[in-house]
Formats: structure tokens, sequence, C-alpha cells
């Protein structure tokens, strides 16, 4: 890594997670309106405890689609979330320059395959030199502390 180190470090995991518990707030949000969109749009009445398969997966997919839009936008644009903003934290690339959208969805899609495997590419970063978590090496990213 060629950042310099007295200007930042290596994020801890503990202060990921507290950045992504802080996400989850715009997050739920946007998943009330896009939820709100969608039922607009379908035109229909949406029975939580009688859906259709094909409403219930649409909604599901759409939800997923504006997650990943949050995670990967933010990650592109600026390094950062909202919640990442809050923790001082900044995701770059191995080189210290931006993360582009191809390598952010990339990271979001390994991420979220990781919370489906019991959080296994999270936990990486407890045994790893750099705090680095498993989806952070395979695209070649860093999640940083700022001073």
């Amino acid at each position: 890594m060629s950042l310099h180190a007295s200007v930042v470090r290596s994020a801890p995991l503990w202060r990921r997670i507290a950045a992504l518990v802080y996400d989850v707030f715009p997050l739920v949000g946007l998943w009330m309106l896009t939820t709100f969109v969608y039922l607009f749009a379908a035109g229909r009445h949406y029975d939580p405890a009688h859906p259709e398969w094909g409403a219930r997966l649409g909604l599901q997919v759409a939800l997923l689609a504006i997650t990943a839009a949050y995670f990967v936008i933010s990650w592109a644009r600026a390094g950062q979330t909202i919640g990442m903003r809050a923790w001082k934290l900044k995701l770059l690339r191995d080189d210290g320059s931006k993360i582009g959208v191809l390598p952010a969805l990339a990271r979001f899609s390994l991420a979220l395959l990781s919370l489906a495997i019991v959080g296994i590419g999270f936990w990486w970063a407890l045994f790893d030199a750099q705090n680095r978590t498993l989806h952070d090496r395979i695209c070649k990213t860093v999640m940083v502390r700022l001073s």
C-alpha cells in the first residue's frame, strides 16, 4: 500500500460494522421509497401474509438493486457512504486512487456473498495484518481510517 502511514491507517472491523449500522438508516428510507414506488407502479395491493410469487420476487430485486446502487455510487463518487463519513472511513484502491464503478460493484457483490456465508469474508479482517476483508483482498481495495 503506497498511502502515507501518518495520514491514514487500516480500519478495524468493529469500525466498519459501526459504519454499516449507520448506513442502515438511509437505506431504510430508500427501501420505504422503493417499496412505495414499486407498489404504485404495480397498481395493486401487496399482502405480506399472502404475497404473489412474482410480486414478492420483483420487490426483492428492486430492494437489492437500490441497496447496491447506494453502496456502489457512494464508493465510486466519494469513496464513502454516509456511515463511513460518520466514522471517518474511506474506501480506496490499493494504490490510493478512487475506486471505479465496476470494482465497487464487484466488491458489493462479494461482500453480499460473504454475508450470506455467515460473514466469512468479514471475519477474515480479524486475522489479516492490514485489517482487510476477503472482498477487499480480491478487489484490491483498502478501507482506511482518516486522521
